[in-house]
This record gives C-alpha cells, structure tokens and sequence, in this order.
C-alpha cells in the first residue's frame, strides 16, 4: 500500500534506458521543435515531462516540403512536413547549448535517406550532450526507390545496426504502423542494438478538396495523428511489448492521448513511458492535468509507482486469430 508520505512526483517518477525521468510523459519529435517553443507559454515548464524528443533531423539543412502541410481531420491532424530542419551540426553547435538539462531529458531524432545518412548524425550527435537518439525509420530509403526503411524489418535492422556502431548513447527506434509485422520489426531492430521503441508514428492518409479536386496537403499525402489513431497505437504497443518484455526493453506508447486515462491505458498495453503531441496544439498546458491525473489514479488504485502499470493489462481470453 501507499504510504501517506510518498508524493504524486514520486510516485510520477521512472526510468527509461537507464535515464530517470520527472514523468511517464514524453514530448513527441515534430510537436514542439527543438525544446523552446513551449516554454513561452505561461504555466509550461519542460520540468513538468520526463523528456523531450526533439524535431527530426537530417545531416544537412531541409526547407520541407510545399503548403499546405498541416490540416486538421475529424479526431486528427495531416501533417507533411518534410523534415524541415537546419542541420544536424546547427543543432549541436547552436541549439543544444541553450536548453536546460537540468529540467529534462533530451532527445535527438535522427532522420536520413540512405543508411550512411543515418550513421552520421547519429555520429554528431553521439558527441554532443544529447541524452539519447530516436531513429525515425519512416523516411524513404532514396537508393531503394523511395520505400520507407521501416517498412521492412530487414532495413530497419540495417539502420539500427549502423546507429549503433555510431553511438554509446541510447537509441530508441520509432516503428511505422505502415508494414505488415510491427513485431517481427521490433524483434529485427531489437537483434540490432536498439535499446528501446516508439510505438506508434503516424498513419499515411490523405485529404481532398472536393471542389479543386486535389488533395489538401502539397506532398498529397501526410502522416494521420490524434485521437482518431489511438486504437491501432494501442495494439500495436500491445504486440510489441510482447517482443520487448523478456529482454526488459522500455516502449515510448504515443498516438491519440489527450487525458490521464490515455496515458494509463497505453502503461496497461506494456508503454513504460507516454507520448504527447497532437493534443498540444490545443491544449498547450495539458501535461500538468495530465500527470495529475495519472498520479490520482496511481493513489486510487494503491500502486507506489508508474512502473508498476506497466504490461499490467489483463486480457479477456486468448486473442483469437484474424482470418
């Protein structure tokens, strides 16, 4: 049982790859750049997560691509952004030595079009004071005809296995719910040397202008994020854990939470740690209501931490087959 005296930060506070983190939560690549922008909101602070992933980055400098590159859907967001991003040497040199690690984690994103891409800002990055490095694998592989790396569990392995002899830093692999065997990718880049998932980027979807006949986004088409996704995130979280908890290996679980109920349901399916991104475009101070959420619940339930959630889904039956 729960001792009068153990407090909600206390009780908020877990690990991730062997780094400590404030909080479960996990502000998502892409949603607040490189760590600044939110803290000019007032009421934010980025002491109030348990680490921060910053926008994707490519070895030299991207515009992105052309408007429009965002569009709010029914429960959700289109975005293309294209990567835009100034160079992962300009994020080291000029952007790094302006955040506060005292208040957070930090978390590089690594994005690139061929393997050796990959390697090299992961190699930058390795020599700077970034706490650990998401791969995005969900880029197109240019010397493969454009498929995405992480669609194909024999590639992701490939961009792993190169991050990994670039760095002694964490590595953590974003999955694309886009393939066919979400574990089969998991257990691929696992076998690589990543010590930890994001599960789940985004969906492929589109949007079109009925009376232009064209679609909405510039790239026609763009990564799906927001509520309307949480169920697909939650399963494949769920089948993904199954990989990951022999080895003791951590999920970040991400897409669709926008309430402290969320965030425990994605602890229950086997995340040890939360995502938040698209909720944060319209409601900026959310994460506060949601660690106090998460704490009540923890106090509710008698759990002494937000570890103790984590792969505690009980299920029904035996998951039948799907034919």
């Amino acid at each position: 049982m729960i001792t009068s005296e153990l407090s909600s930060e206390a009780r908020l506070a877990t690990s991730f790859c062997g780094m400590s983190f404030n909080s479960p939560l996990v502000l998502l690549s892409g949603c607040v750049g490189f760590g600044e922008e939110y803290t000019r909101v007032e009421g934010f602070s980025n002491a109030q997560v348990g680490a921060i992933c910053l926008k994707g980055t490519t070895l030299l400098p991207r515009l992105g691509n052309p408007a429009h590159r965002v569009y709010e859907t029914p429960a959700g967001m289109l975005n293309a952004i294209g990567l835009q991003n100034p160079g992962a040497r300009y994020v080291v040199d000029e952007i790094l030595p302006r955040l506060d690690f005292s208040e957070t984690r930090f978390i590089a994103n690594v994005s690139g079009s061929t393997v050796e891409e990959y390697a090299e800002v992961t190699r930058i990055f390795d020599d700077s004071a970034i706490d650990a490095i998401e791969i995005n694998i969900s880029c197109p592989n240019v010397k493969e005809g454009g498929v995405a790396f992480g669609n194909s569990p024999e590639m992701s392995a490939r961009v792993v296995a190169a991050c990994r002899r670039a760095t002694r830093k964490p590595i953590i692999t974003k999955l694309s719910p886009n393939q066919t065997d979400i574990a089969e990718n998991a257990r691929r880049c696992l076998e690589a040397g990543s010590d930890g998932f994001a599960v789940i980027n985004t969906l492929m979807g589109m949007a079109i202008d009925a009376e232009r006949r064209r679609p909405v986004i510039g790239n026609n088409q763009g990564g799906l994020s927001g509520p309307a996704i949480k169920p697909i995130a939650l399963l494949k979280v769920w089948q993904v854990y199954q990989v990951c908890k022999p080895h003791g290996v951590p999920i970040i679980g991400q897409g669709g939470v926008v309430n402290a109920t969320d965030v425990i349901e994605f602890m229950l399916a086997g995340a040890s740690a939360v995502g938040v991104g698209t909720g944060l475009f319209y409601e900026p101070l959310m994460c506060r209501t949601l660690n106090e959420g998460v704490a009540d619940y923890l106090q509710r339930h008698g759990f002494n931490s937000a570890a103790e959630l984590v792969g505690a889904l009980q299920l029904n039956a035996e998951p039948a087959a799907v034919s």
